[in-house]
């Protein structure tokens, strides 16, 4: 299992997990950047990702929707503020409703991807910071941990093909 640790900060609101895989920075990119690699791990393996519009460069947003396995969508985007590729990227994550728009009333995370190397391969740590305890709590009751967990464990698969 490529995740390494999973933090809990609850002083930022900010859920952090890390994960290591024996491959360059570059190649872990491709991951975030190639829209049809993305599907094939965003999301938890029950819920596979579909995007349908990916710009990963400041200004641009990214939208998909996981299905469920009994044929529910579930869609979100992010909005993207800032890219240092092959580093990682800065984007607001949020929830959508059926057309793809955020849905105002859920929360929001200010999510940051930050790649680097390591002696055996390359480090991702991904955290999504909230503004306030009561959201981090809600998406952690959504099985977002859980999710998240289970979404990196399908990198390798993906890395290795």
């Amino acid at each position: 299992m490529p995740v390494t640790d999973i933090t809990k900060d609850t002083d930022s609101h900010a859920l952090v997990i890390t994960a290591e895989y024996p491959v360059s920075v570059e190649r872990l990119w491709q991951v975030w950047a190639d829209p049809r690699q993305l599907e094939r791990w965003w999301g938890p393996e029950t819920h596979p990702a579909t995007v349908t519009e990916h710009d990963l460069k400041p200004g641009g947003v990214v939208r998909y929707h996981m299905t469920g396995p009994d044929g529910q969508l579930y869609p979100g985007g992010w909005e993207i503020t800032s890219v240092d590729e092959p580093r990682g990227f800065t984007a607001r994550d949020f929830f959508a409703d059926a057309d793809g728009n955020k849905v105002e009333d859920a929360p929001v995370s200010t999510m940051t991807v930050e790649l680097s190397e390591t002696p055996s391969g390359a480090r991702m740590v991904t955290t999504s910071a909230y503004a306030t305890a009561e959201e981090l709590q809600t998406v952690l009751d959504m099985g977002m941990e859980e999710g998240s967990r289970s979404a990196a464990g399908q990198i390798d698969e993906l890395l290795a093909a």
